[in-house]
Order: structure tokens, then C-alpha cells, then sequence
């Protein structure tokens, strides 16, 4: 009797968790018709719309993965707590990365220097990128991105983000963006550059001068890509990202800190010391482990990413740049650096 009641159990859940995916289906299945309607009225053709939309059902995995992603502490906003870089660096700036990005640098030099004489991005700066999001676009994500965002759209967690983005993936067909093409990671990133839909559509460029802006089998237009997003990001041309220093013994960390609380990333901007200038810096004892000084009035802040006695390194605007892309010194520290090696 036992075992018959377990069984009876078990059908009930069952039963519970069946009716649960068929309300959320249902509900789901009435937000994407609702979605379509504004689509339309900001000017999506309903036939582009409809090719989006056809066919989707809602994605669990999608939002389990979403909820899984580490969160920040809301308490302590500025903790400024974090692992060693060391570990990152080894994994994100490892040899296999710098060789291959080294052979993409050389295949790719014809379209590279047009990007860096159009927008005064560094090559190796573009070829870091491609490398650090997509394993120069080995790796880009084969999840089906309109299902994917209209699932986080209607979970509703981000929904002005994505419902957004679902609507900029309609624009993209109805520009003529095939939508078998429209694939990505679970949260929305696609291609070489890893853009959501609104970048695409503001920021892709066609690098290879074939009528089309294609992220996803067009090495060119990946680079052409990258180098117009750093562009608009404000890149300063001539301008190094950054450079590994040593501290002098005894240096004074209290008398360059960061009194600042920014509005935007406030743990990976509290990492970093107040501006001062490279004539300033190097006034106070510090030294280059090799890469040339940038001009004695360029601002820099300073970062000590494995803490005190490791190295050291000061990150001049365009470094802001590169965390406007990804908002973690990890990644941009790893940019700078992979970019250094492949170049050198």
C-alpha cells in the first residue's frame, strides 16, 4: 500500500510540474503575439515578425541557465574582493590563444590595416577581442536566438532588455538577415563579436566589401565589426591601452585612492586607483616592465590585480573601452595582454 501511494505521489507531481510548463507555454504563446503588435508599430514588416516568431515555445533551460549566473551583493556595492588574476591570465592568454591569434593577425593584415587606418584601432586590439569571445569564431554558440530572448523576455527578470533585443531581431530579417542565421549563445550574443541584435544593428560593419554584413562566416566583417564598436567607443588612435609597472618599495597606495563610487560596474572600477598622469605616475618612483611610456600628459589609473608586490598596471582611457565591451578588468587586463603578444 505503501509503494501504491509513493506511485500516486509521484503521478501528482507529475501532473503539477505538466500543468505548470502548459501555463507557461500558454502564457508565453500570448506574449509573443503581444510583442509582434509592437514590433509592428515601430515599423517591423509582419512577415518579418512572423518568421522570428513562428514555431517558438518557451525555453526552461535558457532560464535556469539565466538564473544561475553569479549575482553581485547589493549590500556592498564596492567590495572590492576578488580572486588572483594569475589563474585567468594562464587560462585566457595561453599559448595555444596567442599562436592562433598570431596566424589570424597575418591572414587577416590586409583588412586589419584598412579597420586601424579607418578607425585607429589597433589590429592586434580586434584580433584579442575575436580571440577572447569566440576562439577567433570557433566557438560563437548554436542555441536558436529568437527562442532563447522572446524566453527571457517573457520570464520577464530583464524583460525591457530583451523584449528589445526580440524586436531588434526582427528588424535584422526584415533587412534581409536570413533567419536560419540567427544563432547564438543562450543570452543572446551572436556571431564572431559576440553582439546582441540592437548592436548589430547599429554598430556591424561589412568588412569584406561584399553587400552584405555577415558576423557569422565573414572573418572580415567580424574585425570591421570590432573595430567600428571600439570607434564609437571612443578609442584614442596612438594610444596604448596600457602597461605592466613595478612599484617602488614602500609606495603610498593611500595616496593615489579611488574616493569614487561610478554609477556603472562599481567593483571593477573600485579596483582601480584615481587618474593621475603618466609624468605624475612616474614621479612617484614607478617603472615600466618593458613597454614604452605613453606621453608624459596622458591620464592613467593603476590596478593591482594579484594584490601588493605583483605586478602592476596602469590603464589609460582606452582601457575604459575595452570594459565598455566587457565589464570585468579580468577580461580587459586579458585583451591588452593577449593583444601585446600577438603584436609582439
Amino acid at each position: 500500500m505503501r509503494g501504491l501511494a509513493l506511485f500516486g505521489s509521484v503521478l501528482a507531481a507529475l501532473g503539477v510540474a505538466g500543468a505548470a510548463r502548459a501555463q507557461d507555454e500558454a502564457g508565453f504563446q500570448s506574449y509573443l503575439q503581444d510583442v509582434r503588435g509592437r514590433a509592428i508599430a515601430q515599423g517591423v514588416r509582419p512577415a518579418a515578425a512572423d518568421q522570428v516568431l513562428a514555431g517558438l515555445t518557451y525555453n526552461q533551460r535558457v532560464v535556469d541557465l539565466d538564473r544561475s549566473q553569479p549575482g553581485g551583493n547589493p549590500a556592498n556595492p564596492t567590495n572590492t574582493a576578488s580572486p588572483p588574476f594569475a589563474p585567468y591570465l594562464r587560462r585566457h592568454v595561453d599559448a595555444a590563444r596567442i599562436s592562433q591569434g598570431r596566424s589570424k593577425y597575418l591572414a587577416e593584415r590586409g583588412h586589419l590595416a584598412r579597420i586601424e587606418a579607418q578607425t585607429g584601432v589597433p589590429e592586434s586590439i580586434m584580433v584579442a577581442i575575436w580571440g577572447h569571445e569566440t576562439n577567433y569564431g570557433r566557438v560563437m554558440g548554436n542555441f536558436d536566438l529568437p527562442r532563447s530572448i522572446a524566453t527571457l523576455a517573457y520570464e520577464g527578470r530583464r524583460r525591457s532588455l530583451f523584449e528589445g533585443e526580440l524586436i531588434a531581431m526582427m528588424e535584422m530579417v526584415d533587412r534581409g538577415v536570413p533567419r536560419s542565421q540567427l544563432t547564438g549563445s543562450w543570452a543572446g550574443a551572436m556571431g564572431g563579436p559576440q553582439f546582441l541584435p540592437s548592436v548589430y544593428l547599429r554598430l556591424a560593419r561589412d568588412g569584406d566589401g561584399d553587400g552584405r554584413t555577415d558576423i557569422w562566416n565573414s572573418d572580415a566583417d567580424t574585425l570591421a565589426s570590432i573595430g567600428n564598436y571600439f570607434y564609437q567607443a571612443g578609442w584614442r588612435r596612438g594610444q596604448p591601452w596600457g602597461l605592466a609597472v613595478s612599484l617602488p618599495a614602500g609606495f603610498d597606495r593611500s595616496s593615489v585612492a579611488n574616493r569614487l563610487i561610478s554609477p556603472r560596474c562599481p567593483r571593477v572600477f573600485a579596483r582601480q586607483s584615481a587618474w593621475r598622469t603618466i609624468r605624475e605616475w612616474r614621479a612617484l618612483g614607478l617603472l615600466s616592465q618593458g613597454k614604452p611610456w605613453p606621453a608624459d600628459d596622458v591620464q592613467a589609473t593603476m590596478i593591482e590585480p594579484d594584490g601588493p608586490g605583483q605586478t602592476a598596471y596602469l590603464l589609460t582611457g582606452n582601457y575604459r573601452v575595452i570594459l565598455d565591451y566587457n565589464c570585468s578588468n579580468f577580461y580587459a587586463l586579458s585583451v591588452g595582454l593577449l593583444a601585446d603578444a600577438i603584436e609582439s
